[in-house]
């Protein structure tokens, strides 16, 4: 997983785990992933899909993975928001 690793320390998210670290840090670069997205979790992260996306999700309501990387976490919020709205 070290290609996946954020750029600044693991001080910059005290309250994050390796492996919440590791989901932020995919989520932010898996458009460079050649193959579907499910595959690249699986193989990479050891996850199975709908894991990956429920904690996700509860990373997103949480203040440390906003001070981690705000740009993708106020991004992937925006569009989770607009989501209900859609349908």
């Amino acid at each position: 997983m070290s290609e996946l690793t954020h750029p600044e320390s693991e001080e910059a998210a005290p309250g994050l785990t390796d492996l919440e670290r590791s989901i932020l840090d995919f989520e932010g670069r898996w458009r460079e992933h050649v193959g579907a997205k499910e595959e690249a979790i699986r193989e990479q992260l050891e996850l199975t899909p709908s894991r990956y996306y429920q904690l996700l999700g509860r990373l997103l309501d949480g203040r440390e993975a906003l001070e981690y990387d705000p740009m993708l976490v106020k991004r992937l919020r925006r569009i989770r928001d607009q989501r209900p709205a859609l349908r």
